[in-house]
């Protein structure tokens, strides 16, 4: 017996997305690097850094470990006066934590020396700093300095893809097709939500497609299972 047919979905609309997915994320907790941006490390430099800490890293551990090494040292100067093993101690439950403990210095150490410590709202010198991608600086500047750029990670990837709001295989290429559907207003924004979204609701495995308020227009792509 053939597998019954699933409804025929709307297109997918992200004028009407978007404030039902305020709604859906509003009772968790907010993405880390937005959190921190909203405790006051609002500098390009602690939103990269925070970004750093954050990679292969879970949110619930991003944020303790960024705020134990910010009360440390929070400015260019500070983590550069560290040596790499008192960051690696600080950031130690990260993961990856040692490769991270040396870009930190890195970045604070050329902070100092080539911006006069202050990283400028450049993506052009956050992209020439080793381990820092698209991704990392994307959101330092999107946050730290409201420039309109989008923050593709795991999440943003695999939700819009699998609204089919995109199809593309990699986040790169998620980024530049989200800059043609999304408005502009809301490229940063994206990933505030969609960080929440795609922890609680739009999960990797088994999605919670029931409960979920954009099912009338996700396409489901990739959905095999689903609770």
């Amino acid at each position: 017996m053939p597998a019954p047919k699933r409804p025929r979905k709307k297109p997918f609309d992200v004028t009407v997305a978007l404030p039902l997915l305020r709604t859906a994320t509003a009772p968790y907790p907010r993405a880390a690097l937005f959190e921190l941006f909203d405790e006051g490390h609002a500098s390009v430099f602690e939103i990269l850094v925070a970004c750093i800490i954050s990679i292969r890293t879970r949110d619930e551990v991003t944020l303790p470990v960024a705020r134990a090494l910010f009360a440390a040292a929070r400015t260019p100067a500070g983590v550069a006066a560290l040596s790499e093993k008192q960051i690696d101690h600080l950031i130690g439950q990260s993961t990856f934590h040692e490769p991270k403990a040396k870009t930190i210095r890195d970045i604070a150490r050329r902070t100092v020396e080539e911006h006069g410590g202050t990283l400028p709202c450049d993506p052009d010198v956050l992209l020439d700093f080793h381990g820092v991608g698209p991704k990392c600086a994307n959101l330092a500047l999107g946050i730290a300095c409201n420039l309109p750029l989008i923050g593709v990670d795991v999440h943003v990837h695999r939700v819009t893809n699998r609204w089919g709001l995109v199809a593309a295989k990699t986040p790169e290429k998620t980024m530049a097709a989200l800059q043609g559907a999304l408005p502009q207003a809301n490229w940063v924004e994206i990933n505030a939500l969609l960080v929440p979204f795609g922890k609680h609701v739009c999960t990797g495995t088994a999605p919670k497609c029931s409960t979920c308020p954009l099912l009338a227009m996700c396409q489901q792509v990739g959905v095999t299972s689903h609770r």
